[in-house]
């Protein structure tokens, strides 16, 4: 494939023209559109632009307030979880909104939990400055506000096994033993074995930590993927968003990647919490301790979080495996102590999968802004992010799918990174290869480690910063070199801007961008 490292073009019908360098990986052709290069598996860079709520590009609406509060002296919680229950007993709308819980301005302090466990409810304050809503945490150390749905995912019917001998990372399609049981529109997991094999193949059966071994991903579980069924033909059936890891027979068989429909009676979706904000005792609290956290998400889909500042909480947000088509959009945390622990604390913590941080930023010391778990499957999305401190770190045991765009980490250390897609070995209890299929994109750090995994890329392209040669453990990096094509572009920004933007424009069109607050004519923030 040509690369020519200098283009003119118009920046999303921009009037001027602007000259920036090109990635051999995604790049645009004669047609103004978005090309992307495979590997000669056939594993590509994917479409990220499936992250977020409703499925990226959807406006987060402004739902009605039907129940209106005002602070009382003393802790609040039961008349704001009252009011929460109130609404969450009123009837669905036509839109799935019941309506919202509106805290009026002035400072509330909190004591307990508060739970949102039905579909179409919002909690909004009246704006997260000056003038608008507080929370002031008190009492034990607790979590301000569970969004949490109910159950899991029901497997039903009989799964299908997967045929193909290779399935790459970005694909929309694979071929299935028989189609007959699905129809388009069911909801299905596809359940790729964790089998002694892969690990094998990914060199961590041999993890020791202080003469003990160490489990990197318990052989017999699986890694799950949550998609929806777009169209099949005869025994092709295609998904509604690409696979953000590969499926290799060679390792994975037997027993194999297998797809099965589901249902999920007890996951909430329509809610959101929004405009207000947050502050908790300042601490430096150890990572055992007891901790003021912000927000848990679990058994939910197409929900937001926005207009959101936060002071002082240790792993603020958690979102959970089950949780997907999820939105934070301008959340800001605060630490104005520094966390001195032998562990960090993660700001965000991303178990999900359509995850998208929008505009987000973390300032103060001593933390993991953003973190993965283990067994995430993507497309989850960091965008427009700024930090002063590390940035963003997979912490353990595989994710995959994961867009770093157009962010800024800034005082990072080659320890410490501003973004980190790495092999973490035997830390913890054995978190090993942390991601694959990631991609920083026009990244701007003061440190980045890159490595790749056996049978796996992980890129940055367009990203600025030096490149770490030091793991976790302050030792030189022991595993693979990696290979140059993966560092694409370093110190010089490539087109487009944003990734994510450019792919959500051609897949939905202008109006997309400005549903999600980005001018059309251009990929920079209104």
């Amino acid at each position: 494939m040509p690369i020519a490292r200098i283009v003119t073009f118009v920046l999303l019908g921009a009037a001027s023209l602007t000259a920036q360098a090109v990635s051999k990986w995604v790049y645009f052709g004669k047609d103004h559109r978005l090309h992307y290069a495979a590997d000669p598996r056939g594993n590509r860079i994917m479409d990220f632009s499936h992250a977020g709520y409703g499925g990226g590009g959807v406006r987060m609406p402004v739902v009605r307030a039907v129940r209106t509060l005002s602070p009382v002296s003393g802790d609040n919680t039961a008349q704001i979880q009252a009011a929460i229950d109130a609404v969450a007993g009123l009837p669905l709308g036509a839109e799935g909104f019941r309506g919202a819980v509106l805290l009026g301005p002035g400072v509330y302090e909190v004591a307990g939990t508060l739970s949102l466990a039905a579909s179409g409810v919002v909690l909004r304050g009246s704006g997260s400055g000056d003038g608008g809503t507080v929370i002031r945490m008190t009492g034990k150390p607790h979590r301000f506000l569970d969004i949490r749905g109910s159950g899991t995912w029901q497997a039903q019917g009989n799964a299908a096994s997967i045929t193909d001998a290779y399935v790459p990372s970005g694909a929309d399609s694979f071929m299935v033993s028989d189609a007959s049981g699905f129809q388009v529109g069911d909801t299905v997991l596809i359940r790729r074995p964790v089998t002694p094999a892969w690990i094998h193949f990914m060199e961590m059966d041999k993890l020791v930590r202080d003469g003990k071994p160490q489990t990197w991903i318990k052989a017999g579980t699986s890694i799950n993927m949550d998609r929806v069924i777009e169209s099949i033909t005869g025994s092709r059936i295609t998904l509604d968003v690409p696979l953000s890891d590969s499926f290799d027979a060679q390792y994975l068989n037997p027993p194999g990647t297998t797809i099965v429909k589901y249902t999920f009676p007890g996951r909430i979706s329509q809610v959101g919490f929004e405009s207000m904000r947050v502050s908790a005792p300042a601490d430096d609290v150890p990572i055992s301790g007891s901790q003021y956290t912000l927000l848990g998400m679990s058994a939910v889909s197409d929900a937001w979080v926005r207009d959101i500042l936060v002071d002082e909480t240790q792993n603020g947000i958690g979102i959970s495996q089950s949780a997907r088509r999820v939105t934070l959009e301008r959340v800001h945390i605060r630490h104005n102590i520094s966390h001195t622990g032998a562990a960090a604390p993660a700001d965000i913590a991303v178990s999900g999968t359509q995850i998208l941080l929008d505009r987000c930023s973390v300032t103060g010391k001593g933390t993991w802004p953003i973190v993965t778990q283990n067994g995430v499957t993507g497309p989850n999305v960091v965008l427009n992010f700024r930090c002063d401190e590390a940035g963003v770190s997979p912490h353990q045991r595989w994710a995959s799918g994961l867009l770093v765009d157009s962010s800024e980490f800034r005082n990072n250390t080659e320890r410490r990174p501003g973004v980190a897609f790495s092999n973490r070995m035997y830390a913890g209890s054995g978190h090993g290869w942390t991601v694959g299929w990631a991609v920083g994109w026009n990244v701007k750090t003061d440190y980045m480690l890159i490595q790749q995994p056996p049978g796996t890329i992980n890129w940055c392209i367009g990203c600025t910063g030096r490149h770490s040669t030091i793991a976790w453990n302050g030792q030189p990096v022991p595993a693979p070199q990696v290979p140059s094509e993966v560092f694409e572009s370093p110190g010089t920004p490539v087109t487009p801007t944003s990734l994510y933007l450019q792919q959500l424009r051609e897949r939905l069109g202008d109006t997309a961008l400005r549903n999600i607050g980005y001018g059309a004519a251009r990929l920079h923030p209104n």
